[in-house]
């Protein structure tokens, strides 16, 4: 007879969730990641200076430029470059890092607009951060689901965490499965490495214990079978939640989950959470 010590299967559930969330901690604490975020700039075709990136900066038909004043330097991939500079047109959602000593700017499109966003590592944000509160991990949030592609992939349009700026994605299926006895289901967008998915949601946490204007959590590809595996205890705040100065998107509104998910991080600190 095997006896099934299920005291063992949490702690190493537990311990798997925890090198999880080290792991995301890392990355956002990073020396140029979105704690490090000093100004969200909105670019015109007036040439305008900031406090916290060199040159004057604009942009127009052409993209963005930059001219730097003597003695100012920029370096981009890996090559210093000085006075006049242009990045040209920056596709939606990408983006150009250009080092100005230990700090990175950020040139980047978000919701058909050209940004500066600049990155120090000494911003009073990351330097005072203290990690991340969540849920106690469980196995029971851990749930299996069905993925559904649509015959073409729906644009869908949501908010931002910026008012006024919209975000389209094009939403590849959705995602069916079961939780507090209700059936749920959750439209999906296309996620990181080949055939992932990201979910944008709210639930009856959201500005309770969670962040109020949204949840993400990332999904493997599915099988081919469409099942998909949710595990809501890796559920993770955007950067939206930390900082005023990202233009994170909000979820469709068919995502907004009617019961409460007790699981994944919760509000910053930084917001007021504990």
């Amino acid at each position: 007879m095997t006896v099934h010590d299920t005291s063992t299967d949490l702690d190493a559930f537990a311990d798997d969730w925890r090198e999880w969330h080290r792991g995301q901690e890392e990355r956002l604490a990073d020396p140029h990641g979105f704690l490090a975020v000093t100004g969200l700039h909105w670019l015109s075709e007036r040439p305008e200076r900031f406090p916290d990136a060199p040159g004057a900066w604009s942009t127009g038909a052409d993209g963005v430029l930059v001219v730097l004043d003597e003695g100012e330097e920029l370096v981009i991939d890996g090559v210093a470059v000085h006075g006049e500079h242009r990045f040209g047109v920056i596709p939606e959602r990408s983006g150009i890092n250009a080092v100005w000593g230990d700090a990175v700017v950020e040139v980047a499109k978000r919701g058909g607009q050209d940004i500066v966003r600049p990155r120090h590592p000494d911003a009073p944000l990351r330097t005072a951060f203290n990690g991340t509160p969540a849920y106690e991990p469980h196995p029971r949030w851990v749930v299996t689901g069905r993925y559904t592609a649509f015959d073409e992939p729906r644009p869908t349009t949501v908010g931002a965490a910026v008012e006024g700026l919209e975000h389209v994605y094009d939403a590849p299926g959705r995602v069916e499965f079961e939780l507090a006895g209700q059936p749920l289901a959750l439209t999906a967008f296309p996620g990181h490495g080949p055939g992932g998915l990201l979910v944008l949601f709210t639930d009856a946490t959201s500005g309770v214990t969670t962040y109020a204007a949204n949840r993400a959590l990332a999904l493997d590809a599915p099988a081919a079978d469409g099942t998909v595996v949710l595990d809501f205890n890796r559920a993770t705040n955007l950067p939206c939640a930390y900082t005023d100065l990202a233009t994170c998107p909000l979820p469709p509104a068919e995502n907004r989950l009617p019961v409460p998910v007790e699981a994944g991080e919760r509000i910053p600190r930084e917001r007021g959470g504990s």
